[in-house]
């Protein structure tokens, strides 16, 4: 699952030529591998809460829709990161995080895609352990 959401990730921010052209040569492969485990680490602490994986999968569906729980709580730790680690300015950071309801829409929609078997509830459950 890791592997699909870092393809995601890759193709959405090659798709915003001014963000991926921000991002320090030296850092091009580092900064979506952080997104990546960002969203993935959101993944998990989302699974881990009362609503468990169901939870988690509603709020992923439902994620484009203002105020995700998921989107939330990724971004605040995704914009840190990133400034902490790769000095990323506010307006690059902003913009990556921005990104982030488009990009776990597309998520969603491979997980409800039943000709897309990349990423299933169950393949979800398996990469949580849960």
């Amino acid at each position: 699952m890791f592997d699909e959401i870092l393809k995601l990730v890759k193709d959405q921010l090659n798709g915003n030529q001014q963000v991926a052209n921000a991002i320090p040569t030296e850092n091009s492969d580092a900064v979506p591998h952080e997104i990546a485990s960002q969203i993935s680490s959101g993944f998990k602490n989302e699974a881990s809460t009362p609503n468990g994986i169901e939870g988690l999968l509603s709020s992923i569906q439902n994620c484009f829709a203002g105020g995700s729980p998921v989107t939330g709580a990724i971004t605040g730790g995704l914009v840190s990161s990133l400034s902490s680690k790769f000095g990323l300015s506010p307006a690059i950071t902003g913009a990556i995080a921005g990104m982030l309801p488009g990009l776990l829409q597309k998520f969603a929609s491979k997980v409800n895609d039943p000709e897309d078997t990349s990423v299933t509830p169950q393949s979800i459950r398996s990469h949580l352990g849960v």
